[in-house]
């Protein structure tokens, strides 16, 4: 297959872009480098089978000759990102998914919309199924993300529905791994890179807050299953083993065999406002129709993603 990946120089893209080459696809990765890196696909220059474009795809997109699969995950998903850049995260959920739409549309080509657990906001129910709607407030800092998702997913349903597209659409649950930003300021790389300096891990709040994680080569091995499915609707991939934040961080400092403490932290900006209090995925609908669930446990996926960073650290 030829198989468009926007985003692809991003942390979850580039890990696609991997998989696909190694199937024997032939890739495309487009990505305008707002977050993503040309470090992340470095290793493919020079692949016969991949290319690069430098583009933003809020804009027109051209891609010449055919096109099997187009899978949009371009994005701003950290809150850094988002709470710097609002309205480029309201326009790459908007603008970028209808271009990219068209593209498959055009090519007639199957589609993925790479969505996000934050569709569900704060939620109500626990865990979260893809029946769920949602706790969302959409005026406040984070519905610059939670609502592009959101929107992204209506637009994608109205293009399947009014337009006949073959689409898919993956609800993202917190991933981690190697090619994480160092400075996107969520949790991983933040206590992973203060525990390889010996620093104490800031967690927010009393670190009550759970979340569930999921490697990278799992949510990819996910994903190819969903374009290989025939599920038109959302489907949850995140591992489904929860931990709070605190448990969280003294697995950073046992994976790195650091010495650092903890250090709880009240934050006074935004960053925490409307954050979850509870995130873990129901897998159910990927263990039955994907025959998918998570297969690297979090203390080895842990070492794997410390040995990442400090490599990073060792060579800046």
């Amino acid at each position: 297959m030829r198989i468009l990946i926007t985003g692809g120089a991003g942390f979850i893209g580039s890990h696609l872009c991997d998989r696909y080459l190694a199937d024997g696809h032939d890739v495309i990765a487009m990505d305008n480098l707002k977050t993503g890196s040309t470090d992340n696909i470095a290793h493919l220059a020079g692949h016969p089978r991949f290319n690069f474009i430098h583009h933003d795809v809020t804009h027109y997109i051209y891609v010449a000759g055919e096109l099997d699969q187009v899978l949009h995950l371009a994005s701003l998903p950290s809150p850094v990102d988002y709470l710097n850049y609002p309205i480029q995260t309201l326009k790459v959920g908007a603008l970028g998914t209808h271009n990219t739409l068209g593209l498959a549309l055009a090519k007639q080509a199957r589609y993925l919309l790479a969505s996000t657990s934050e569709v569900y906001g704060d939620p109500l129910v626990h865990p979260q199924n893809e029946s769920y709607w949602g706790n969302v407030n959409p005026v406040g800092p984070r519905g610059v993300y939670d609502e592009s998702k959101r929107f992204a997913e209506a637009l994608t349903m109205a293009y399947h529905r009014y337009h006949a597209v073959d689409t898919r659409i993956v609800r993202i649950f917190n991933t981690y791994g190697p090619r994480m930003r160092a400075d996107d300021g969520r949790v991983v790389p933040n206590f992973i890179n203060q525990a390889l300096r010996g620093d104490p891990l800031t967690v927010y709040d009393h670190g009550k807050r759970t979340r569930a994680f999921c490697y990278v080569d799992d949510l990819v091995e996910g994903i190819v299953r969903l374009m290989e499915s025939d599920l038109e609707g959302p489907v949850n991939i995140g591992n489904p083993t929860e931990v709070t934040i605190v448990e969280f961080a003294k697995l950073v400092i046992e994976a790195v065999g650091s010495q650092s403490e903890l250090t709880f932290v009240i934050p006074e900006d935004e960053r925490t406002r409307d954050d979850p209090k509870q995130r873990c995925p129901d897998i159910g609908r990927a263990r039955e129709h994907l025959g998918w669930e998570p297969n690297v446990a979090l203390p080895e996926g842990l070492l794997r993603t410390t040995a990442y960073f400090r490599d990073r650290l060792d060579r800046a």
